[in-house]
């Protein structure tokens, strides 16, 4: 008999250790001036990027409809983390970007991911959770490495 822990283990542990970390996040967020910001909300920031984008696109890269990606829009600007301006050079379209609070949810966010990682860094030792990191980086291929993630658990 094998001593090795059944293959569904992996994917859960992984899935279990990325909860962990947002969680805590999110935690912290709340704790700094951000309680309304949901995990979801992180892959949208990340998908408006510094030069904003339109809600077609923000859809296509989070692998939702235009429909939800219009209705997440809506919150985030009810809750002031975007703001909607006409494209300079189309006026036609709409752009979304990032207000100053969304900006500092950002910025408060790479700091607090920074802590977390030092607090794993001191549980599981450095040389322990960089090779883990580096483990992560060759059986994750880079075309995995999407913001997608929303519309791909959802089945959308």
């Amino acid at each position: 008999m094998s001593s090795d822990p059944p293959g569904y283990e992996l994917p859960l542990r992984l899935l279990f250790g990325f909860r962990s970390l947002i969680d805590d996040l999110h935690a912290e967020l709340a704790k700094q001036g951000h309680p309304d910001v949901r995990p979801m909300h992180g892959f949208v920031f990340q998908a408006i990027g510094p030069s904003g984008t339109t809600a077609v696109d923000l859809g296509r890269t989070l692998g939702v409809t235009k429909q939800a990606a219009g209705k997440t829009i809506d919150t985030l600007e009810r809750l002031g983390y975007v703001h909607r301006d006409r494209d300079p050079d189309d006026g036609r379209r709409m752009l979304v970007r990032l207000t100053d609070r969304g900006l500092d949810c950002l910025a408060k966010s790479a700091q607090i991911f920074d802590r977390l990682r030092a607090e794993w860094s001191e549980t599981l030792g450095a040389g322990r959770l960089r090779a883990l990191e580096e483990d992560l980086r060759k059986v994750a291929s880079p075309e995995s490495a999407r913001l997608d993630l929303p519309g791909w658990f959802s089945g959308a």
